[in-house]
């Protein structure tokens, strides 16, 4: 447990991996910088083969679980805003198979960002009833999966 006085984003490497590496700091809209900082992670992440990009984000994931509820518990907020972890992950599962471009960036950002915001069923209701590390993150994972549906689908009939 960290100290009242020292819960900062910067005082221990769990509390930087979670607050996306400083992004969540941000003094607003934390989820949509955290979701920016994301971004050149992702172009990294598309040197890969697709099986590894996978790989990856699966293990990004199960790291975030732990790493989410860590900060949360020594922050003693579930869910605190400047936790992002969340937020790269939701972006990199948004963005798998996606050709890339500019624009498929683009999309997908927004995309993300709308299913992340207006958490529409049953991103919401899992939000309010699951708890912990794991509830922190799979609002984010629905939230990656519908958008990057609907970004495969836009990139299929219109690109």
């Amino acid at each position: 447990m960290i100290e009242p006085s020292a819960r900062r984003w910067n005082n221990h490497w769990a509390h930087f991996l979670a607050f996306g590496l400083g992004s969540g700091a941000a003094p607003k809209a934390p989820g949509t910088f955290g979701t920016l900082a994301a971004i050149p992670f992702f172009l990294l992440l598309t040197l890969l083969p697709l099986w590894l990009y996978i790989l990856v984000v699966v293990l990004a994931f199960v790291l975030g679980c732990y790493l989410c509820d860590r900060v949360s518990r020594d922050m003693g907020v579930h869910d605190h805003g400047g936790i992002v972890w969340d937020e790269f992950v939701g972006f990199w599962i948004t963005m798998i198979a996606v050709p890339v471009s500019i624009w498929t960036v683009l999309l997908g950002f927004i995309l993300f960002r709308v299913f992340d915001i207006l958490k529409p069923w049953p991103i919401d209701w899992l939000d309010r009833r699951v708890e912990g590390g794991f509830g922190i993150m799979i609002d984010d994972v629905i939230a990656g999966l519908f958008a990057g549906v609907i970004l495969h689908l836009l990139v299929f009939f219109l690109m």
